[in-house]
């Protein structure tokens, strides 16, 4: 059983950050490796060789980890780290939420567009619904959580586009499926590193993991 109460499954093996020493689920946390020349690496798909060394996904936890040397002190060694570590996680993190998307729209399990997620909303279809943080707060406003499902609007419209082989999207539903796990774990680290100002734009706030 976790700490909540919850009966765990694999899926939530938990790990501890060596910034806070609390442990917590692997889903919220991101693996570090070092490298045999002492860099330090992030190994966001969890398969580089190595000991892993695991970090709260927090822009904040990340730079406090630099400040007082978290990483040489779990490695026991000196160690290498870049000093734009946060802003290369926050990159890359982008860059896995943007390719999850492009593969569930080739898989036909994406829409992009204001009608086209308002109707997979309304049949029950979308269990995720991703709008754009630049995108207008009235229009975004109009669309609605799915029952069960997640929000998020931490990319932008340019990085929503590319999902979609677009300029832009502002608006953007996947249906259930691993790919939406994909999507709902990683864009849940992403939202560690990028802040957006009154949450959740769109009606409703159910925040249910998929």
């Amino acid at each position: 059983m976790t700490r909540g109460g919850r009966t765990k499954n694999k899926d939530e093996a938990e790990r501890r950050c060596i910034v806070s020493r609390e442990t917590a689920p692997r889903t919220g946390l991101i693996r570090f490796v070092v490298s045999p020349d002492g860099l330090v690496v992030p190994d966001l798909a969890e398969k580089l060789p190595g000991r892993g060394l695991w970090l709260t996904a927090d822009r904040s936890v990340v730079e406090e980890a630099i400040k007082k040397k978290a990483f040489a002190k779990a490695a026991r060694r000196d160690v290498t780290v870049p000093g734009n570590l946060a802003e290369l996680l926050e990159n890359a993190l982008a860059e896995r939420v943007v390719n999850h998307i492009s593969m569930a729209r080739k898989a036909g399990h994406a829409v992009a567009g204001f009608e086209k997620v308002k109707s997979w909303l309304a049949e029950g279809r979308a269990r995720v619904l991703l709008q754009a943080s630049d995108g207008s707060e009235r229009g975004k406003g109009k669309l609605w959580t799915p029952e069960g499902g997640r929000w998020f609007g931490h990319l932008t419209s340019s990085e929503l586009g590319l999902a979609f082989g677009r300029e832009s999207v502002i608006h953007s539903a996947l249906a259930a499926g691993g790919l939406a796990t994909r999507v709902v774990e990683d864009a849940t680290k992403l939202a560690g590193f990028r802040r957006i100002d009154g949450g959740n734009t769109a009606s409703g706030k159910d925040k249910t993991t998929i």
